[in-house]
């Protein structure tokens, strides 16, 4: 009986201790992990506000990058031209000619080579010089199926260098085997110096009436309407506002219409109701250039946006950096990798001929500088699309730049300035050196 007494009180003892020691343990551990937690939960927040002050800091450096990129050039060298044999630079192209005819021969030239049927157009398109709201509209159907430039002629006669050229293009014919295609009002000598070719014309009462033609023919050729519209002033007093539609029109098969201040035509509803309400509407220009009574008006027939600055050169900022990302409209560049025009404001109509250039290739938007000169606005645009590199520069992206005018137009200098904006440059800002 003393035995199993014994052995009783031993057992009792044993499991008491077993039970205060793990109680014990599990209070330690209770409180280890409260503290690991507590430590845990710093070490997050303090990885998150780190996070949090690199992402500001991170904007911040984009921001001064920004502020060093938009600068003006301080100091320049007066013997940048002197001995000057060459007319393009890194990242400049310049159609170095002043004259819209010529103009828009070497663009021809420079978008389609014509060496073999790949790089043939299919039909080229001829608009009389002057004449800025048929040239216009009709670079809608610089796009496929027509796959072709515009070539500036007279209203009497086309001159024998265009002659050569449309020879030397050889153009294959679109879908419909139309070569060449015939804007506005010209004389019957102008027709009879295109025998031998299959030729299109397209006429118009007034410009209204001349877009809404257009607009027909493409959809016949192409087979519908696009829903996507811009809307544009057809006075000559706005005319550098409507002007930069040319290139997207040229990109993409969405035509431009007119309205006046104050105006809707009729023409203009009539094409607007083939989109069935549906149209998405884009006017081109402030208010004082289409009024709200004119926005208004169209709402009827879609949704309309405006794309605007406070001026022609501000406005062509604005539209280049525009995108509907519902629709897809519009060029959207707010980035690195793209070709921009240069076009001076005295010389509206060379923008016109340099329409080509947004449809293949770069696929540039174009930008005004007001007569010639660059302005505070065109340096912080540049300046958003910097390309930057870390360690390798030849992997890009790369800007390129098309400047349309001769040294009158657009000087030397300025080529040079934005020969310098577009250049790809070293995040840290140490240039090329280690490269």
């Amino acid at each position: 009986m003393k035995k199993n007494s014994k052995l009783l009180i031993f057992l009792t003892v044993l499991t008491a201790f077993m039970l205060f020691s793990a109680s014990c343990s599990n209070g330690s551990s209770n409180g280890h992990t409260g503290e690991h937690t507590e430590d845990m939960n710093h070490e997050k927040m303090d990885h998150e506000n780190m996070n949090d002050h690199a992402n500001h800091n991170g904007k911040d450096s984009q921001s001064t990058k920004n502020q060093d990129f938009s600068k003006a050039p301080a100091q320049f060298n007066p013997n940048a031209e002197e001995s000057l044999i060459v007319q393009n630079t890194k990242n400049i192209t310049r159609i170095p000619v002043a004259d819209p005819i010529r103009a828009s021969i070497y663009v021809s030239q420079t978008i389609w080579p014509a060496t073999h049927k790949e790089n043939q157009p299919g039909a080229v398109i001829l608009s009389p010089v002057g004449q800025w709201q048929t040239t216009l509209a009709g670079a809608d159907l610089i796009h496929h199926p027509n796959n072709g430039p515009i070539l500036l002629i007279h209203q009497d006669h086309i001159p024998d260098k265009v002659l050569s050229e449309i020879k030397r293009l050889n153009p294959t014919g679109n879908r419909n085997g139309t070569q060449i295609v015939v804007l506005g009002d010209v004389s019957n000598n102008v027709i009879n110096q295109l025998s031998g070719y299959k030729i299109e014309q397209i006429k118009g009462k007034n410009p209204a009436e001349f877009a809404r033609n257009v607009d027909q023919a493409y959809a016949e050729v192409s087979e519908g309407y696009p829903e996507s519209v811009i809307i544009v002033s057809s006075e000559d007093q706005h005319k550098l506002y409507s002007i930069p539609a040319v290139n997207w029109i040229s990109h993409m098969p969405e035509p431009i219409l007119f309205a006046a201040e104050h105006e809707l035509p009729k023409e203009t509803k009539d094409a607007l109701k083939k989109r069935n309400k549906k149209a998405n509407i884009y006017i081109l220009g402030p208010e004082k250039v289409i009024s709200k009574d004119v926005e208004n008006q169209l709402k009827e027939y879609g949704t309309v946006h405006r794309i605007a600055g406070n001026d022609p050169v501000t406005t062509s900022i604005e539209f280049a950096k525009f995108k509907d990302k519902d629709t897809q409209f519009g060029w959207g560049i707010t980035e690195p990798g793209h070709g921009v025009s240069f076009i001076s404001t005295d010389s509206p109509e060379l923008a016109l001929a340099a329409a080509p250039f947004s449809h293949l290739g770069k696929h540039a938007p174009m930008i005004w500088l007001n007569k010639g000169q660059l302005q505070q606005e065109i340096y912080d645009f540049l300046a958003s699309i910097k390309p930057t590199f870390q360690d390798d520069p030849t992997t890009g992206p790369y800007n390129h730049g098309f400047i349309i005018g001769d040294q009158k137009q657009i000087s030397f200098q300025t080529q040079g300035i934005l020969d310098d904006k577009l250049e790809i440059a070293q995040e840290d800002g140490h240039g090329h050196g280690g490269h």
